[in-house]
């Protein structure tokens, strides 16, 4: 009987030391120096950018670091001097072990935690989808060169079909993992993608539990979301003014036409540049029809004479603003734009109906919206 209790006691001791490991990194890498230094990040609430939580070095190709433990999950990342990229994890308060590879970080393994789990499973998935469209989009450029356009529009449907079961499956993800941290980076995924609408993501987002939205990839999230939706389609463009190049003051109010194209570019942005020709073409075709456009310009500080020299090269002949802040642009920033070029479609009334669109989809959208 003292020795069920002795060994009692000591099963007590060593479920209680595994539980004190709480937040626990360990890993292997070979092919690395001794003394190599190796960063922990997270998303950092503040700056909602990653920041350097702690540092280890690599010794006989191992290393480990005890965490502080975790209130709650974050996105996490891993990376070497030396070493071009970093490993992708979830901070969870589990002991969790990394494989990496020094050729390919983003290939590397992890283990450990019910998170990380779930989030294998996503980036599997991701992986075989990038695999299926990157060999039919090889298969595409064949038939193309060889004028195939029968096989060329039966490889384009099958790429959608990998796109729309990708969709079927991250719903389902969400939908069986309301509590779980990589419904958040599904979810940032897909409103990076700009494919699904914004009040779609919203609702899912508001699915999800609690905890997760007061997690630091979620408090921003919704951030992003409430920023999106100011500027979804179906909604009222939000008012502006700005500088014109003579220095007066234009209101997207006092542009407005039948339709209204709000266009943001800059004289450095070489797609917007290769755009330009084809927005010109329509501008004639159909400013007299009622077509009006505001080009924003994201030109860097000091430099409105590359801007209006690129408006008289490129044959601009509409309205134009710009502070001259690049992205700090007020204008910008308003809309949230992250990439350049980027265009709103506005019907008469100042509401968004399209965005986005380029070449003959532009000129069939604004034929249509005028017509």
């Amino acid at each position: 009987m003292r020795n069920l209790i002795i060994l009692f006691a000591f099963a007590i001791l060593a479920a209680s030391c595994e539980e004190e490991k709480g937040y626990f990194l360990s890993g292997t890498i070979e092919g690395v120096e001794d003394g190599t230094n190796v960063y922990i990040s997270e998303i950092s609430e503040e700056t909602e950018r990653p920041a350097i939580i702690d540092t280890t070095q690599v010794q006989n190709g191992k290393f480990e670091v005890d965490l502080e433990e975790n209130n709650q999950p974050n996105l996490s990342f891993i990376a070497f001097d030396g070493i071009e990229g970093n490993i992708i994890y979830i901070s969870e308060d589990e002991e969790i072990t990394i494989e990496a590879y020094k050729d390919s970080l983003r290939s590397s393994r992890i283990s450990g935690g019910k998170e990380n789990r779930a989030l294998n499973d996503y980036m599997s998935h991701l992986k075989e989808v990038n695999r299926k469209i990157k060999s039919g989009r090889a298969d595409m450029k064949e038939a193309y060169n060889a004028q195939d356009s029968s096989r060329f529009a039966t490889l384009q449907a099958t790429e959608q079909e990998v796109k729309d079961n990708d969709m079927v499956f991250r719903k389902k993800i969400l939908k069986k993992n309301q509590d779980s941290y990589v419904s958040l980076m599904i979810l940032m995924d897909m409103l990076n993608m700009k494919v699904t609408p914004v009040k779609e993501i919203q609702e899912m987002y508001q699915n999800l539990s609690e905890d997760l939205k007061q997690t630091t990839l979620g408090k921003g999230l919704e951030k992003t979301l409430e920023q999106r939706a100011i500027v979804a389609i179906g909604n009222k463009a939000p008012e502006f003014s700005a500088p014109t190049p003579d220095g007066s003051e234009l209101s997207l109010s006092d542009a407005m036409g039948k339709v209204t194209i709000i266009d943001f570019w800059a004289a450095w942005c070489k797609p917007c540049r290769a755009e330009n020709p084809n927005v010109v073409k329509i501008y004639n075709k159909y400013h007299d029809d009622g077509l009006n456009i505001v080009g924003v310009s994201l030109d860097r500080p000091g430099q409105k004479d590359r801007w209006l020299q690129a408006i008289e090269d490129d044959g601009l002949e509409w309205h134009h603003v710009s502070h001259l802040e690049f992205w700090q642009d007020p204008v910008a920033r308003l809309y949230n734009i992250q990439s350049i070029p980027a265009t709103f479609i506005l019907d008469e009334n100042g509401v968004i109906v399209d965005r986005d669109l380029r070449g003959d989809d532009l000129e069939t959208r604004i034929r249509e919206l005028l017509n």
